[in-house]
């Protein structure tokens, strides 16, 4: 592998961080509420850093740069683990979490659209910190490497490793025919859409601060709020409405939003997991509001408002909360913890196993029972009309089993540290998930505060490897890799 050209890749990374860091800097000025000093030292820091690394390391004679495999899963990888690293100076510096671990989980729950966080009091944070909570996650939700795909071609350095290393999923569909051009087109898509949402946010009352932030969080299907109350400090049924509606649209493949902007509805239409995960979706929300309506909620349509509004939120892994649903009856939270496993579509900013490995692996369970009772039949594994090669059932099902794998052995980890079953368990699901709140001791009305040092850091590996969907963050680890 070329170090020299991973380093300027990451350099460059880290500049563009500092970069965003401004949007945080410009509202501490307008609120004056003391956290300027935070983002110009931590915007200082990024910059000499990035910059020094990125010109040190720069192609000599503006050789232009190819990336093999390998590199493209290190940088991705790295990439994610500096955001999160710089991302946490705002927090340090200002004294929110002082301590390095801390302001770590806070910052790669951020950008791994997690939203975990062990901030106590988040009501009483100053305007800017609390917008760079919510503008990491709106970065990391279509990610920060997808973006600079769009970036670093313009400087002689090939994107098409970086795309498969951070957009992996089954079934890769290219927009058009440049993987920068594919960037951009899933960044003006993701820009569309969050407009659209402000917008109706500003119409229900929400404040143009509160509005942003909002966006920001629900797009990414991070959940970060400005309050520990989170979309229940609104008491807006119509408020929760449009925050389920565009989580639901968050957690759809974004080509298929491509396609319904370009005109092609049949094949959104003929798509086999939307249906899927919009029949996900409608069966466990029927289930959990009669569930809701024989033991807690009894106003009209209180059980089915909150229902629906959780178990999106939990599906897509954005994590909002509106109610504390590890107070819910048994059958509910089972519901919810299923959810927290299965997750969005491939292609979208949610997390978990992904509705299309859920369906190529229901499709394949099918056809073995179907050899059982035709053994001489012919059958292959199809999404749509297109044959899934074996080769690509092995990669799911090694994803599944690795799934598994992690969240077992994390959840022994998290369990020997102390805590009891239900709060190791779901701790370690949440997170892998990337869905945030969990149940007992970190379940809505909690957070992630009391967890042990070395539990958080464990946790941030389950965020990392969970936003990377595993097998990125897993190969490093393989000896192999190392070897030339």
């Amino acid at each position: 592998m070329n170090a020299r050209n991973i380093l300027y890749i990451l350099g460059t990374l880290i500049l563009f961080l500092g970069l965003t860091m401004f949007f945080p800097l410009f509202c501490s000025l307008y609120y004056k509420e003391g956290d300027a000093s935070a983002f110009l030292y931590s915007i200082a820091i990024s910059f000499c850093v990035g910059a020094l690394v990125h010109f040190l390391f720069r192609p000599v004679n503006g050789k232009k740069i190819n990336l093999t495999h390998r590199e493209g899963f290190l940088i991705v990888a790295t990439g994610w683990f500096l955001a999160a690293s710089f991302g946490s100076l705002p927090y340090m510096i200002q004294g929110v979490l002082p301590q390095f671990g801390d302001a770590f989980f806070e910052s790669i729950s951020g950008f791994t659209t997690t939203g975990a966080t062990v901030i106590t009091n988040i009501g009483d944070l100053p305007h800017g910190i609390l917008l760079w909570r919510s503008l990491t996650q709106w970065l990391g939700g279509m990610g920060i490497i997808v973006l600079s795909i769009a970036i670093l071609p313009l400087l002689g350095v090939g994107g098409m490793q970086l795309y498969k290393a951070e957009l992996s999923s089954p079934v890769k569909d290219k927009l058009t025919p440049r993987i920068a051009e594919t960037a951009r087109t899933l960044w003006i898509v993701y820009i569309i859409i969050s407009i659209v949402e402000f917008i109706m946010l500003l119409t229900g009352g929400m404040d143009v601060f509160n509005a942003i932030c909002h966006t920001f969080s629900t797009m990414s299907t991070g959940g970060f709020s400005t309050s520990d109350a989170s979309i229940a400090q609104f008491h807006s049924a119509y408020i929760d409405g449009i925050i389920t509606f565009f989580m639901v649209v968050a957690g759809i493949n974004f080509t298929l939003h491509y396609g319904l902007i370009t005109g092609n509805f049949k094949a959104v239409l003929r798509n086999s997991e939307l249906r899927l995960y919009l029949g996900i979706i409608l069966t466990a929300v029927i289930i959990v509001t009669i569930s809701l309506k024989q033991n807690l909620f009894y106003e009209t349509g209180g059980y089915l408002r909150y229902a629906s509004f959780q178990v999106v939120s939990i599906l897509t892994g954005t994590g909002f909360t509106t109610a504390n649903f590890d107070n819910w009856p048994s059958l509910s939270k089972i519901i919810l913890l299923t959810m927290m496993f299965i997750g969005g579509s491939a292609g979208s900013t949610t997390g978990g196993i992904k509705c299309l490995r859920v369906l190529l692996i229901l499709k394949y369970l099918y056809k073995e029972l179907y050899r059982l009772i035709h053994p001489h039949a012919v059958t292959a594994v199809k999404l749509g009309k297109r044959t899934v090669y074996p080769e690509t059932m092995a990669s799911i099902w090694g994803f599944f089993m690795l799934y598994l794998m992690m969240t077992v052995v994390a959840s022994i980890i998290m369990a020997m540290l102390g805590l009891d079953m239900m709060t190791a368990f779901s701790s370690v699901v949440a997170t892998i998930g990337n869905v945030g709140p969990g149940f007992g001791a970190v379940n809505p009305s909690a957070t992630y505060s009391e967890i042990p040092c070395l539990g958080k850091w464990v946790l941030s590996f389950c965020m990392l490897a969970g936003r990377l969907e595993i097998y990125t963050v897993i190969i490093l680890l393989i000896p192999e890799f190392w070897k030339k």
